[in-house]
């Protein structure tokens, strides 16, 4: 991966490096640059309290290795779609847990190939949101840094959650993941039904019957599909809510500027 940063950067290149896509709407048309995919970085290791995972395991994976070694923190990540680097771009998260609350450190790479350590603190995390989104690094492996607990306690609370997630979202259709960020004050899901848009469908894209905040595919989606249903969804909350939604999900390709 560093002779291919470099590689690039002579190249004047743009690089896009890409987990297990769970939560992004990429281009029909393509990416313009370099894509490199993390799969290959699956290495996980215990070191006491601490989870090292490299940026490509998921991290359904992770939280099964911290109950194996009765480790708490990543239980609300037991059925989350999605690599570790991911998480970690995101601040991914869910049922009150964030990626931020137990992360102690990452590796990255700049621009140029050179590893470099980031702290939690130094990667400014916020909803849904870290500085590794601002800047030119690119994660190979994070460090959680958990505690110890019951095995049948984590166990527990790693099957509620799996559960909410089986009750509530459409886990038998493709989709991306959350599509709008969370309002102050709002849940986002609640204000598309809440506005009538539930189960709208255009051309191969549907907003979810059974969760507002998914766009499924039904039917050979396009991406100008799911365009269009965000686009509505945008229109339709402010004029009625008086809210910019924002979006969760990130968007790469040629029709789109990445969000």
């Amino acid at each position: 991966m560093e002779k291919l940063l470099v590689a690039a950067s002579h190249e004047d290149l743009p690089v896009h490096v890409l987990g297990q896509l769970s939560n992004m709407l990429i281009s029909d048309q393509g990416v313009q640059g370099l894509v490199i995919i993390t799969s290959e970085m699956k290495k996980i290791e215990i070191n006491g309290r601490d989870v090292i995972a490299g940026a490509g395991i998921d991290m359904i994976s992770v939280s099964e290795f911290a109950y194996e070694h009765a480790l708490s923190g990543l239980e609300w990540a037991a059925g989350l779609p999605g690599s570790v680097g991911g998480a970690v771009y995101m601040n991914a998260g869910a049922y009150g847990g964030n990626t931020a609350d137990c992360l102690k450190s990452v590796v990255a790479l700049d621009k140029n190939g050179r590893p470099t350590v980031l702290t939690k603190k130094k990667l400014g995390f916020s909803y849904r949101n870290s500085g590794i989104q601002k800047n030119d690094y690119y994660i190979i492996q994070a460090t959680f840094e958990l505690k110890p607990d019951q095995p049948d306690e984590i166990r527990r609370w790693m099957d509620e959650f799996n559960l909410r997630r089986i009750d509530k979202q459409p886990l038998n259709l493709p989709s991306n993941g959350s599509v709008f960020k969370r309002p102050s004050g709002y849940y986002a899901g609640k204000l598309v039904s809440d506005a009538g848009l539930q189960g709208v469908q255009i051309g191969g894209a549907q907003l979810s019957t059974k969760h507002a905040n998914f766009i499924v595919n039904i039917d050979h989606a396009k991406t100008e599909d799911y365009l269009n249903l965000i686009n509505l969804v945008k229109h339709t909350i402010k004029e009625k809510n008086g809210i910019d939604m924002e979006l969760e999900i990130k968007m790469i390709g040629k029709e789109f500027t990445e969000n």
